[in-house]
């Protein structure tokens, strides 16, 4: 797929091309971790996914803020937060962001804007909306991001958020993180209606449809969005069509799609090729260049692992903290 022209700096491209490198080699790496059994629980990767959790983050500041589902380990390294701790809370261990308490399921970062990390399906969009009115009620010209699944989209919740934000004018910006299969379900077979960007319209939500493979829709997607909400102080709604190459989680085989399927996409639709093809046609980057990222990225991964594994359990007695806020 051709990208079209763009005016980033080629350092700043070849951050994103780092980013998203680094959320495929830590989800491959937790992964194989999972099949070892250091990581326990459920788990949900994020492979296929990157251009979306990094386009979103290209186009915030800081005091912006994110929240998501439980596929949330891409998302949560996105905004910046270091890897060694959210490796260290895959494992459980005491040095987790969630102090190992959450898992792969409830990660929080709020120094990094990251507000987790939610476990019940559509459960993060009134707490994102929550979020979007802190913001204007201290009088702030940040948005909030709220980010949900196609599986999500048909919760009464989050109609009810929508109708809110929109009575109240808040400044959040719905994501609808549509990857065609909510858990082994596809999107045809689960909703009647399955253009999701109009789904805010009946509340006066307006809605856009983007190519989540592209790092560059999203991204510009994602400016427009953020610009024109933090102007007009009114929600908008984002469907980022993407594709999940990994089963629903790590216990799901995803027979329900066929090998062709996911083998299009990963030779077609890649984000990740898709970046490192328009650097090199561009001349923006060359081989050694990607070479020394991938090196870099690969090393960022195995010290986290490190990190990880040297770091203590919780106490028993963390099991008595954190409970009430």
């Amino acid at each position: 797929m051709a990208e079209k022209k763009v005016n980033i700096s080629a350092n700043d491209l070849h951050r994103y091309y780092e980013d998203m490198l680094l959320l495929r080699r830590f989800e491959e790496k937790a992964g194989q971790l999972y099949g070892t059994g250091l990581i326990g629980g459920f788990c949900h990767l994020y492979i296929g996914q990157e251009a979306v959790a990094i386009g979103i983050q290209a186009a915030l500041k800081d005091g912006d803020s994110v929240i998501t589902s439980y596929r949330d380990h891409g998302i949560m390294l996105a905004t910046g937060s270091e890897p060694k701790y959210v490796m260290a809370e895959l494992l459980g261990r005491a040095t987790g962001r969630s102090k190992g308490k959450g898992g792969s399921m409830h990660m929080f970062d709020p120094a990094k804007g990251f507000f987790g990390g939610h476990g019940i399906v559509g459960a993060q969009v009134p707490i994102g909306t929550g979020l979007a009115f802190a913001a204007k009620y201290n009088n702030t010209d940040n948005v909030c991001v709220t980010i949900f699944g196609d599986g999500a989209v048909n919760q009464g919740q989050v109609y009810e958020s929508f109708n809110m934000a929109k009575l109240w004018d808040l400044p959040v910006i719905y994501i609808v993180e549509n990857n065609e299969y909510a858990m082994g379900t596809s999107t045809a077979r689960g909703s009647s209606v399955t253009e999701f960007f109009k789904r805010g319209e009946p509340f006066g939500v307006p809605g856009k449809q983007v190519d989540g493979m592209s790092f560059f829709a999203v991204y510009e997607a994602m400016k427009e969005a953020v610009e024109t909400v933090r102007k007009k102080i009114s929600p908008l709604l984002l469907e980022i069509k993407t594709y999940r190459y990994r089963g629903h989680s790590m216990s799901d085989p995803g027979r329900y799609r066929s090998k062709d399927e996911v083998t299009n996409y990963r030779e077609n639709k890649d984000p990740i090729e898709q970046m490192k093809s328009y650097l090199l046609k561009g001349n923006l980057i060359n081989e050694s260049k990607l070479n020394d990222i991938e090196k870099k990225v690969k090393g960022v991964v195995e010290e986290a692992v490190k990190f990880a594994q040297g770091s203590p359990e919780p106490e028993i007695s963390e099991l008595y903290t954190n409970i009430y806020k």
